[in-house]
């Protein structure tokens, strides 16, 4: 019994699965018969579709314009009276509907552009076209009435052009509403064409700001068109300025430009006046500053070689040296700040007093400082880096740390090398300033001048730097540099941009002390200077771009009407820098002479320098314990 029921089961599910396989055929060929269905509808849909353009196009060549209009109305209402379960058909539809919109457009743009180029008169044929397209044309045409006038406004067209232009389509039955109204207004759009232009050149030079208070004070006068145009680049324009306008007023209160930061927010707050983030930086800047007043008196200018980074190398270690005696000691430096603030100065940057905008004439410009303070300017001497100065316990080359900061680099007396920020005068200048933000004015730090003998920041940068630093490392029983390729002397030009660049970004300019470092440039030859000059331009001035700035070494400067200095003058310097204990500053004919006090350890005790600081507190103790050691 138990087999004769097993088959019997087997026998019913043979029988289950052959009619399963009926039921699954029956609906294939229902599902067949519905897609024959749909794709036979779909096919006629899609040829319907294809067909609708090209039908538009032949009855506007054919000038059939109401046929046209017919066919681009029909299928405008199919879209409005589509439901949302039509939305793939639709965008077919609205796709047909931008197919024809830019047939007429290409047909009217034609026309338009032949008035106005061309001086163009319309047939009957076009206006017969213009007037029966209806809106399709009035709006094309509406857009080019609108453009021309903003053409016309930006002085990019002559009026005689615009009123043309306006004669011929004005008249045309379904033009006049857009074109009566700005005919009306084309005396009104000529007079403001001055005030948009200078907005648009503001903003053409990235002046935002600028821009926004020409369109604003434009639209202050006018109504109608000139207003409309205003308001719609204002709203551009805010959209446009608002990041980098932000970005830039962030890096200003970063790097201690806070009076910058202060203007640059109070201006931000008036176009964004709900923007509470601007409001923040805006009481940040203001904390920061005081009120200023235009500075007559004298003007203190300080001026310190490479420090002494290690003590023991320059006094006490293995490569003692006399030279000592030309260099500070970190130690000193910092003194001499400390008693700098401690007196009311306050850094300034030495082009705020000057206008350089004529190449061929330059403009005296009033200095101005915080009330209370006193003008200071600073200059770092030929940061080149020679051998000579590694017995002095001076760093060998600038570097950048992990947080892009401008660092010493040097050798200790045990061979170590060492990095350290305020192993050099930038960056004791910089932590100070971080630790006393009103010891600069809008950021200014100081003026770096460089050579290019032996190196420049310390890198060979061109092979005729090599040989001079091989003969330097020769001279005094170091190690020569050895295999320098070209590749070597071009990644060494990268370094010394990169570090440039950090500097200028946080308040540093730079100068040229000639290329040789001339120790006399007044009783040095003209062609001397001139070879030596190009030198410096070809290879160290191509890494610093423009520099205004001439320091002369040993402060043995050349009159500025001798023919030598009308040289330089010509090669764009402007300020120039001699030597002098006492404060001296004059302008003479396109340039400023400015008087350098230097600072050593044996000048600290001069009496012209008693103002600045008390000399018993500058001298670094480490020099009268090695008295002995130094003098020997």
């Amino acid at each position: 019994m138990t087999v004769f029921s097993s088959e019997y089961h087997v026998a019913e599910d043979e029988i289950k699965d052959t009619r399963g396989y009926g039921l699954a055929a029956v609906l294939c060929a229902v599902m067949l018969i519905a897609l024959t269905v749909t794709t036979f509808v779909l096919g006629r849909k899609n040829a319907y579709e294809l067909e609708t353009v090209p039908s538009f196009e032949l009855a506007i060549n054919e000038g059939r314009y109401a046929d046209a209009l017919d066919i681009y109305r029909g299928i405008q209402d199919e879209v409005l009276k589509s439901s949302p379960d039509e939305q793939a058909s639709n965008v077919m539809r609205v796709q047909m509907l931008d197919d024809m919109q830019n047939i007429v457009r290409e047909h009217v743009d034609e026309l338009c552009n032949r008035i106005i180029s061309n001086r163009y008169v319309l047939t009957p044929s076009d206006i017969n076209f213009l007037d029966s397209m209806k809106e399709l044309t009035s709006s094309v045409v509406s857009e080019r009435l609108y453009s021309i006038c903003e053409e016309f406004l930006l002085g990019k067209v002559e009026k005689p052009v615009v009123t043309y232009f306006f004669d011929q389509l004005q008249p045309i039955g379904n033009f006049s509403a857009t074109a009566n109204p700005l005919l009306r207004e084309l005396d009104f759009i000529e007079t403001a064409t001055g005030d948009v232009q200078t907005a648009e050149d503001s903003l053409e030079k990235g002046d935002y700001i600028a821009a926004v208070k020409k369109y604003t004070q434009v639209n202050g006068n006018y109504e109608g068109f000139v207003g409309d145009y205003c308001d719609k680049r204002i709203s551009a324009i805010k959209e446009m300025m608002y990041e980098p306008m932000m970005a830039e007023g962030e890096h200003l209160l970063a790097t201690y430009k806070f009076y910058s930061a202060e203007s640059l927010f109070s201006d931000l707050a008036v176009i964004f006046p709900e923007d509470e983030m601007i409001k923040s930086n805006l009481l940040t800047a203001t904390s920061h500053t005081s009120e200023v007043k235009e500075y007559r008196g004298k003007i203190e200018c300080i001026c310190v070689r490479s420090l002494i980074a290690d003590s023991d190398v320059a006094f006490s270690g293995r490569y003692h040296s006399t030279n000592t005696n030309l260099h500070l000691t970190i130690k000193e430096f910092e003194k001499i700040l400390e008693n700098l603030y401690e007196r009311g100065y306050v850094l300034v940057d030495v082009e705020d007093l000057i206008d350089q905008s004529d190449p061929t004439f330059l403009l005296e410009r009033n200095l101005k400082v915080p009330k209370g303070k006193k003008p200071l300017i600073v200059v770092i001497e030929d940061l080149q880096y020679g051998v000579a100065d590694y017995r002095c316990g001076t760093c060998r080359r600038l570097v950048l740390n992990d947080e892009n900061q401008v660092c010493g680099e040097y050798q200790n007396n045990a061979g170590e090398t060492v990095v350290s920020r305020t192993a050099e005068a930038i960056g004791l200048l910089d932590v100070f300033v971080e630790k006393h933000p009103d010891f600069t004015y809008d950021g200014a730090k100081g003026i770096i001048s460089v050579s290019g003998h032996e190196a420049c920041f310390g890198y060979v940068v061109a092979a005729g730097e090599l040989e001079d630093r091989n003969a330097a490392l020769s001279a005094a029983n170091l190690p020569q540099l050895t295999n320098i390729t070209n590749e070597d002397i071009d990644f060494a030009r990268e370094k010394v941009m990169e570090i440039k660049n950090v500097l200028a970004d946080n308040g540093w300019k730079f100068a040229s002390c000639t290329y040789s470092y001339i120790a006399d440039c007044r009783n040095t030859e003209k062609q001397v200077l001139i070879d030596d000059f190009v030198k410096w331009q070809d290879q160290i001035g191509s890494l610093f771009g423009e520099v205004h700035i001439l320091v002369y070494p040993n402060g043995n400067y050349i009159y500025g009407t001798d023919d030598r200095a009308v040289y330089f003058k010509n090669r764009g310097f402007r300020i120039f820098f001699g030597g002098g204990a006492t404060p001296y500053h004059i302008y003479g004919d396109n340039y400023l002479f400015v008087d350098r006090a230097m600072m050593s350890y044996t000048t600290l005790n001069r009496k012209a320098y008693k103002d600045l600081f008390d000399y018993n507190e500058i001298i670094d103790p480490v020099r009268t314990q090695n008295t002995d050691k130094k003098n020997t």
